[in-house]
């Protein structure tokens, strides 16, 4: 499709040089016969068969009458209606800005190295720590880690995220207060 689009870009940029050095009298008895060729291809053709353009003949002709106001669109015989260029047109804006802010990468961006080193720091110098107690002291020093988060880097280093969290001590009776 950009082949043909850039040899028809090449061959209409050859024909544009080519009015160059006609009088404007030549360019109006062009207009009229090629208006004239257009009325007899649509009397041809008759009401019910539609035109078929290719993608890049629909891109060209957007391009090359966007610069038009639609009044005189409007006025222009042409095989297509005014509308279906400029909806053309609207296309090849939302194309680019479409490309434009697709996202460089599917997903959600990794967690940052330095992130991952220190949840593994606190977990082996403190083994008793939980992903909780982990995530707390994260957010203490400021940084906003998710829990989730902390669950998957120890998961995925291997560490069972429940098991790192020791069971919380046993109810001792007070001395003195038992009977015997």
């Amino acid at each position: 499709m950009l082949l043909r689009l850039a040899y028809l870009t090449v061959t209409n940029a050859f024909a544009a040089l080519r009015l160059l050095p006609m009088s404007d009298r030549d360019k109006d008895v062009e207009i009229l016969a090629l208006r004239h060729q257009v009325m007899v291809l649509e009397r041809q053709l008759g009401v019910d068969v539609r035109v078929r353009f290719a993608p890049e003949d629909r891109l060209f002709l957007a391009a090359l009458l966007t610069s038009l106001p639609r009044v005189v669109l409007r006025r222009l015989r042409l095989v297509v209606r005014p509308d279906t260029i400029l909806r053309g047109h609207r296309e090849i804006v939302k194309q680019r800005h479409a490309r434009a802010c697709r996202p460089k990468r599917r997903g959600r961006p990794p967690t940052v190295r330095s992130i991952r080193a220190l949840v593994l720091r606190l977990v082996r110098e403190n083994p008793a720590w939980g992903y909780r107690r982990v995530h707390g002291e994260l957010t203490a020093l400021g940084l906003k880690v998710a829990a989730a988060t902390v669950w998957e880097i120890l998961r995925q280093e291997g560490i069972d995220p429940a098991s790192v969290c020791l069971a919380p001590p046993p109810i001792r009776p007070r001395p003195g207060l038992h009977k015997r």
